[in-house]
């Protein structure tokens, strides 16, 4: 069951699936997250048993972006099937669901932007990245993602508890629109937000400039300039998927009125290119597209078809 909501949080409209539907798509979900999970799991577990990554940061970033986006897809898809079984839960479970959700969203646009900006340092100024790129510095900045987050999101929390304390006693239905109803604190959102991509788009149009220039400049020799500017091309990408949530609102209510029957299959195909495409991209950009990294997920992956057959035919 879906339903879709006025300005004011309350639910004019309400569209239901099958039971038949509403199975499939359950399970078309969690299989597509489980699958992904897997995949990131994999890739964790390489990272895990490699020393040689644990000094570049550059592995240190993707990795960091691989856990966010396993925590993300858990989250997501938590909520979706929440919806659909129980379709209201306490407030302050919900509350706890969609702390990581919102952390883990404000997180992917900075981590590709500082993955863009480790590689604008490493094609311009290869001296010094080293030095401006340091593993501390990198954890220091993996840090302050998080930090950001919170106070992005915390506030809210605060403001709701001490307004309404009572709430987190009751359930409701787990969505941001649904808990924080107040205008002041959804205009603040707004604003914040804006500022906040505005920034990561700034930074990703420059540093990819930067590195299209050096490209240019040396034209065929170096392959490194080019593949960062293509790298920088595949997070811009990341990021758009990132963005549509910011119109989605809008896009909800468009088709809402003008093609009301496909309204609930809407839902479904946004959620899936908006919660599912883009945790599926992080590990196929740069976990295979990678050559070092690809070299030791296929020794780990060889060495687990040899184990699993030794068990076999013992």
């Amino acid at each position: 069951m879906n339903s879709s909501s006025g300005q004011n949080g309350s639910s004019y409209v309400l569209y239901s699936d099958s039971f038949s539907t509403a199975i499939a798509k359950n399970l078309t979900v969690v299989l597509l997250g489980i699958s992904i999970n897997y995949l990131n799991g994999t890739l964790i577990y390489t990272f895990s048993k490699h020393q040689v990554f644990y000094h570049n940061p550059r592995y240190i970033l993707f990795i960091h972006l691989v856990v966010n986006d396993m925590i993300q897809l858990t989250t997501a898809i938590t909520l979706y099937v929440c919806t659909y079984v129980f379709y209201t839960i306490n407030t302050f479970i919900c509350c706890i669901i969609l702390a990581f959700a919102v952390f883990t969203t404000l997180n992917s646009p900075m981590n590709l932007t500082v993955m863009a900006v480790e590689c604008y340092v490493a094609i311009c100024f290869p001296l010094q990245h080293s030095q401006l790129c340091s593993i501390k510095k990198i954890y220091i900045v993996i840090a302050c993602m998080w930090a950001l987050s919170l106070l992005s999101f915390l506030p809210d929390i605060f403001y709701l508890a001490a307004t309404e304390p009572a709430l987190f006693f009751t359930t409701v239905f787990c969505d941001s629109v649904f808990l924080f109803r107040n205008p002041i604190m959804k205009k603040e959102r707004e604003v914040m937000f804006a500022l906040y991509l505005a920034g990561v788009w700034l930074v990703l149009i420059y540093t990819y400039v930067q590195i299209f220039l050096v490209a240019r400049s040396a034209k065929t020799t170096n392959t490194d300039a080019k593949k960062a500017r293509n790298t920088i091309l595949l997070h811009s990408f990341q990021l758009l998927l990132c963005m549509s949530m910011y119109v989605y609102p809008t896009v909800q209510k468009l088709v809402l009125i003008m093609i009301p029957r496909i309204y609930i299959h809407f839902l479904f195909v946004w959620y899936i290119l908006l919660q599912i495409l883009p945790r599926f991209l992080s590990p196929m950009v740069y976990g295979l597209r990678d050559v070092m990294f690809r070299e030791h997920l296929k020794k780990h992956l060889s060495c687990s078809a040899t184990h699993k057959g030794s068990v076999h035919r013992r």
